[in-house]
């Protein structure tokens, strides 16, 4: 069965789905599974997962910070324990939106509207937040779009594609 989940910014939540068609939405149904991120952060902006699901990250636009949450069952946020470890991404983006990591969990990317920009951060432990450091490398997509939503990136990293609100397009 393939899960999708959506984070809620209302209700401070993370809500599990199958799609018992991989890729197809109409084939999703609500499993009532969820997550309340609540005790971290009151408004979460993003959440995604180690790539073998025993991992889940939730970037809070309230504490500019990420979260880092275990999942005793893979890919079952209603497993999920918060690991008391986070990160602030606050020196470089007052308003993070989105965040992405590479295949590997040794490099995460943060993007925001305050800036517009892409931050690179190195983990020295893959997937382990404690060990994040930034890298003092980042990369503007203001002449594209002044609220970029999101960035992620192609597989072997040799692309990467942003979300922008502003002007409802991916570049």
């Amino acid at each position: 069965v393939i899960k999708i989940y959506i984070i809620g910014l209302i209700c401070e939540s993370v809500f599990q789905y199958s799609l018992s068609t991989a890729w197809d939405m109409s084939t999703a149904s609500y499993t009532s599974v969820s997550f309340s991120v609540a005790a971290q952060d009151l408004s979460p902006s993003n959440a995604l997962f180690k790539s073998d699901g025993t991992k889940m990250y939730v970037l809070g636009r309230t504490n500019k910070t990420v979260f880092q949450y275990s999942l005793s069952t893979a890919w079952n946020v209603s497993t999920a324990s918060y690991d008391s470890v986070s990160f602030s991404v606050n020196a470089e983006e007052t308003s993070p939106s989105g965040i992405s990591f590479k295949s590997d969990g040794t490099k995460m990317y943060i993007i925001g509207s305050t800036s517009d920009t892409v931050f690179q951060y190195s983990l020295s432990t893959a997937w382990d937040m404690s060990t994040a450091s930034y890298d003092s490398v980042s990369f503007s997509v203001a002449a594209q779009d002044l609220s970029p939503s999101n960035a992620l990136f192609k597989s072997d990293g040799t692309k990467m594609y942003v979300l922008g609100r502003t002007n409802k397009m991916v570049f």
